[in-house]
């Protein structure tokens, strides 16, 4: 059985800064987060906690208060394949409405599929707004070299469809007779479509992370595509709703 507590000493955090770099390998001074500023975000009241399995590590979440009532979760890692990252956010979650927070917000990169399902379908959060190469170029050992394109996710935590959600109802989505494909997948390479529909669908890689080992210029066309496409939709004020087939976001016109 996993359980989830807040951190407080530094013998903790050197386990989550430490557990962060087995997941990204990260560069000597390239870790997004220092046991100090951990340490100093605890002490602030923060949001500082770890997921174990017995004694052991296998995830842990770091967040901070951000303006108007939300709580911003800086980075989550964990184990894959155990569903240690939902209990981390429904961990997350409680601990936001305790303190009464509205909203939990986070960027991923728009470009990961699985991220996108969870963050979407799983959870009920939605994008808020593209940031094109939010943190630079990176050179960790999951985004080899690539522009950290984010897409900032806000997470309403009374919505009907979040709390839907958190009950793990099945998730629905019922796509409109005219909705059309503003960005497809052929044959492994991005192709724009008709944008301008009510409803219209973005295509996302099946596996960018492996693309960009193995063909980096394919990656860098979805990069680009992605954010031409979903970034501008987005700068126009068209709304994301959901998350289609484990492959496609839903945009809709406001």
């Amino acid at each position: 059985m996993i359980a989830i507590r807040e951190l407080h000493e530094i013998a903790d955090l050197e386990e989550v800064h430490a557990l962060f770099g087995d997941i990204w390998h990260f560069d000597p001074g390239g870790e997004p987060i220092s046991v100090e500023l951990m340490r100093a975000f605890s002490h602030a009241g923060n949001y500082i906690t770890g997921a174990y399995d017995g004694p052991t590590l296998v995830g842990a979440s770091v967040g901070f208060m951000a303006a108007g009532g939300t709580l911003h979760s800086h980075i989550t890692g964990a184990a894959v394949g155990r569903g240690i990252g939902f209990e981390l956010k429904m961990h997350q979650r409680r601990w936001a409405l305790e303190r009464g927070l509205e909203r939990i917000s986070w960027t991923y990169d728009p470009l990961v599929r699985r991220n996108a399902h969870f963050n979407l379908a799983k959870l009920g959060a939605r994008p808020q707004e593209y940031l094109p190469s939010f943190y630079g170029v990176m050179e960790d050992a999951i985004n080899q070299g690539d522009e950290s394109d984010r897409v900032l996710a806000v997470w309403e935590l009374t919505a009907p469809h979040v709390e839907a959600a958190v009950r793990r109802e099945p998730y629905r989505m019922e796509l409109p007779p005219e909705t059309a494909v503003a960005l497809r997948n052929d044959g492994g390479r991005p192709v724009p479509g008709e944008a301008d529909a009510p409803v219209a669908l973005v295509a996302i890689p099946a596996d960018v992370e492996g693309l960009r080992g193995v063909d980096p210029g394919t990656a860098k066309a979805w990069r680009h595509a992605v954010r031409d496409v979903l970034g501008g939709m987005l700068a126009e004020g068209r709304k994301v709703t959901g998350f289609h087939d484990k492959k496609y976001y839903v945009v809709e016109k406001a």
